[in-house]
């Protein structure tokens, strides 16, 4: 009975082992189960991602010819669309192509509308009756004049002490206390004395009398004054001077009081009896105005016309701003023109076809002269061009652009601050015509 017990209880150790093999079995094939399917889900998932990306990159490839850009804010550059992060609108699309092109901006509808950016289809029109060309009157530098003191001494005493006086020839204008000169007038008079004491003698007075007389002439006493030392043989401390030229004083370069050396200027006057007109001209125009020319010169102040000629063309022109100089020499009668007015010059020239724009579409400074060119919708290609004489508002162009082309007539310094605000530079920089 025991052992069949034991037995007993040994077989059903086994049996119970095996169950328990093959419960644990089972959990293995569910465990395996369970990672099989999640080995599948990451496949898939895998799959899923690459095919994403294959996808995205797809996608990039197709749009690799365009940027995405703020309508507002044209300095935002994204590879990809989205909103803009500095207002939040949304990014509009912009092909690459015009973007490459350092010479041109592209616009949104929005941009050109606030800008009030206007075109207008160039063509040719006829120019050249007139050129009108704006200068000023300036003193006429051959009619200045400086007086100056022929000897050393202290000024006593000056009869014209504002600028702008009008002085005439022979005016006095001022007293001087000179030790040489009071010297000369005693020699003179000495000399003068000797020969009516001595009469006839071996000592020629006469000569004498002569190089003292020539003396006080030259150290600036008129011929008056030495006639009438010779009559009184008085000579005074103090003489007066007067002046040798006529016009307006326009700088007094002393003081009561104060010495002066010889050769020291006392006034500088200007003679206004003649007038420049003077006037600045591009180079550009510069084929149509020629010296001794007959031109006429408007004074708007004073609603009068006045006939001239061109008496001097600048030679020499200024490299960093391309202008000249042209000079006309007008009459002034009754002194009624005056330095500083404006004035017209009008230049007289045959007509002819050419291409014209508005003032307003030509953008000029030291570099030379530009106009914007809408070559596409919303885009714009800025131009160096040259011109030609200037009419009214119409200026002359005569390279650069074409009759046909589509150019920008009103907002063009607008274009050119955002050319500069989006690409940081000055469109003319560097370039060259």
């Amino acid at each position: 009975m025991r052992r069949n017990y034991l037995n007993t209880h040994w077989l059903g150790g086994i049996i119970s082992v095996i169950k328990s093999f093959l419960h644990c079995k089972q959990i293995l094939w569910m465990l395996s189960g369970t990672l099989l399917v999640v080995l599948l889900f990451s496949s898939c998932k895998e799959q899923k991602g690459k095919a994403g990306a294959d996808m995205a990159k797809t996608n990039t490839t197709a749009n690799k010819d365009v940027y995405y850009t703020c309508s507002m804010h044209p300095q935002v550059h994204e590879e990809l669309p989205g909103n803009c992060p500095i207002c939040g609108m949304k990014l509009i699309a912009v092909p690459k192509t015009s973007a490459s092109n350092n010479m041109q901006i592209h616009l949104s509808e929005e941009q050109i509308k606030l800008g009030n950016i206007q075109t207008d289809t160039v063509g040719k029109g006829n120019i050249g009756e007139q050129m009108v060309l704006t200068g000023t009157l300036n003193f006429n530098q051959d009619k200045l004049s400086t007086v100056s003191a022929r000897v050393e001494g202290r000024i006593e005493k000056l009869y014209f002490k504002t600028t702008g006086d009008y002085v005439v020839k022979g005016a006095k204008l001022y007293d001087l206390y000179s030790e040489q000169l009071n010297n000369a007038k005693q020699e003179y008079v000495h000399v003068i004395e000797q020969e009516s004491v001595m009469g006839n003698s071996l000592i020629n007075y006469e000569a004498l009398m002569e190089s003292a007389k020539n003396k006080l002439l030259l150290w600036g006493m008129t011929e008056g004054q030495v006639v009438d030392l010779a009559r009184t043989k008085q000579a005074s401390s103090l003489t007066t001077f007067y002046s040798t030229e006529v016009g307006f004083i326009t700088t007094i370069n002393v003081n009561e009081g104060e010495y002066v050396m010889e050769g020291g200027p006392i006034v500088q006057l200007a003679n206004l009896s003649t007038i420049w007109a003077e006037a600045q001209v591009y180079t550009t125009q510069m084929a149509f105005i020629n010296e001794s020319e007959n031109v006429s010169v408007q004074i708007p102040d004073l609603n009068k016309t006045i006939n001239g000629t061109i008496t001097f063309i600048n030679p020499e022109i200024n490299p960093e701003t391309r202008i000249n100089l042209v000079r006309v020499t007008i009459p002034n009668k009754d002194n009624q023109l005056h330095p500083g007015m404006p004035a017209y010059i009008i230049v007289n020239n045959k007509k002819r076809n050419a291409i014209t724009l508005a003032a307003d579409a030509v953008l000029r400074d030291s570099k030379g002269a530009t106009v914007w060119v809408q070559t596409a919708s919303g885009v714009y290609e800025v131009r160096m061009v040259k011109t030609g004489m200037t009419e009214n508002n119409a200026v002359e162009i005569t390279s650069g652009i074409s009759a046909g082309d589509v150019v920008v007539t009103s907002g063009a310094y607008l274009l050119n601050s955002e050319y500069i605000f989006e690409h940081g530079s000055d469109p003319m920089a560097g370039m060259k015509m």
